[in-house]
């Protein structure tokens, strides 16, 4: 048994909280929690515009982030010996062998997937350009280092907004374009641009030492708690100003947004918290829009 605040609490629970913690963090260092929020966001902006998709396009976007993300993970593992890289660094390091076949996997499951669900179509040939203009942005950013530092975070959070926004924007009604679409697009950009800078921060002791572009880069440590702090600030302004004044088919929409900014502001500045858990509890945020489903 274990004392806690003045309760008898059985030993058991302490380590089936340990392990379930340990497992969400494997799951974190595989990514998962970012496919699962960009399939969540892909509901979202479903919703929004009155899209209904099956689930084999939320399946294709989830292989696509997966592939990104974890691609981006093995060249970075790559840059310097193990025992300078991260725990996630570190896991892509010790598992290249098995992590680049099953990324191969992958990638060949989702191109065969996207051929018959969209067909040769328009949907796959714009889908196409953009994950050639994704992947030669990240391209061209990791290859000017520092030069643009910044720039990946920026650039990271346009192109991950639309890419889990692109397939209801091309089927959505023209109408349903207007320009609340648009300020929940920037909205979602800026959350995601947030989370970005968020991540930055908890990593820039060891980006620079280890030579990575770095938004940290650009700013004093002062400075950058400053920035995220204003910005969080803002978005949750302008979250609870459309949740307030935006019509009653937006609301549900606005208040998600509101609560994954207040997510974000309360896990990043609680002291209490470590930069792990800080970065679950910001990454699981992008989860809420499942919520979605209920209506």
């Amino acid at each position: 048994m274990a004392y806690s605040y003045g309760l008898w609490i059985p030993e058991t629970y302490f380590y089936q909280m340990h392990f379930l913690k340990e497992f969400y963090l494997r799951l974190t260092w595989l990514s998962i929690d970012v496919v699962l929020g960009a399939m969540g966001g892909m509901l979202f902006f479903s919703k929004l515009l009155r899209v209904d998709l099956v689930w084999e396009i939320y399946a294709l976007l989830g292989l696509t982030v997966w592939s990104i993300y974890t691609a981006d993970h093995l060249l970075d593992s790559r840059r310097k010996a193990e025992f300078d890289l991260s725990p996630r660094h570190q896991f892509h390091a010790r598992n290249q062998t098995l992590l680049v076949f099953a990324l191969a996997i992958v990638v060949l499951l989702g191109l065969a997937g996207a051929y018959f669900v969209f067909g040769l179509g328009a949907e796959l040939s714009w889908s196409l350009v953009l994950g050639v203009l994704i992947a030669g942005s990240m391209g061209l950013i990791r290859l000017a280092g520092n030069a643009v530092n910044g720039l990946k975070e920026i650039s990271t959070a346009l192109f991950y907004c639309l890419g889990i926004a692109w397939i209801p924007i091309l089927r959505a009604d023209p109408l349903d374009m207007n320009w609340i679409f648009w300020a929940f697009f920037a909205g979602f950009s800026g959350l995601a641009f947030l989370n970005l800078l968020m991540l930055s921060f908890l990593d820039r002791k060891q980006d620079l030492a280890l030579g990575f572009s770095s938004a940290a880069r650009l700013f004093s440590e002062v400075g950058l708690l400053n920035l995220i702090r204003r910005m969080a600030f803002l978005l949750i302004f302008l979250g609870l100003f459309g949740f307030i004044f935006l019509p009653s088919l937006y609301k549900f929409q606005a208040c998600l947004l509101l609560i994954m900014c207040l997510i974000h502001y309360l896990s990043f500045f609680n002291s209490k918290l470590t930069a792990d858990e800080v970065r679950m509890r910001t990454e699981a945020a992008f989860m809420l829009p499942w919520f979605l489903v209920l209506l």
